[in-house]
C-alpha cells in the first residue's frame, strides 16, 4: 500500500516547517557573510516567506501563491550576488536545519536533494570578491 499523504502531510506539516526554517534563520544570522544576503534588518519577513514557499511546494497551504504570486526565485534573488560560496554557506545552515528534524531517511533524503539542486540553481555569480 502506498502512502498517498503529501510530503508536507509526512513530515508533520506546518509545525516542521516552521522548525526547520526557524533553525535555518538562526544560522545565517549568525553568519555575516550570507546575512548580508538580507536587506531587512529583521529576518522574520524572509523567515515567513522561506517558510509559506517550502510548504506550499512540497503540498501544503499555497499561501505563497496567494500572497506573492509565482516564486520566480531566480529573479526574485538576482539583485543578489549568490556565488557558489553563498551557496555552500546556504546549504550549511539548511543541511543543520534539517539534522535537527529527525526526519524518516527516506523523507530526509528527498529534502536534502530538493535544497541541494535549488541552491545550485541560484547561483547567479562566480566573482568571489
Amino acid at each position: 500500500m502506498t502512502d498517498q499523504r503529501t510530503f508536507y502531510e509526512r513530515v508533520g506539516g506546518a509545525e516542521t516547517f516552521r522548525r526547520l526554517v526557524r533553525r535555518f534563520y538562526e544560522g545565517v544570522a549568525d553568519d555575516p557573510p550570507l546575512r548580508a544576503l538580507y536587506p531587512e534588518e529583521d529576518l522574520g519577513p524572509a523567515e515567513d516567506r522561506l517558510r509559506m514557499f517550502l510548504e506550499q511546494y512540497w503540498g501544503g497551504p499555497k499561501t505563497y501563491g496567494e500572497q506573492r504570486g509565482h516564486p520566480r526565485l531566480r529573479l526574485r534573488h538576482q539583485p543578489f550576488k549568490v556565488t557558489p560560496a553563498q551557496r555552500d554557506r546556504w546549504l550549511t545552515h539548511m543541511n543543520a536545519a534539517i539534522d535537527s528534524l529527525a526526519l524518516a531517511p527516506d523523507d530526509e533524503h528527498e529534502l536534502r536533494d530538493y535544497v541541494t539542486r535549488a541552491a545550485q540553481f541560484m547561483i547567479n555569480s562566480f566573482d568571489e570578491e
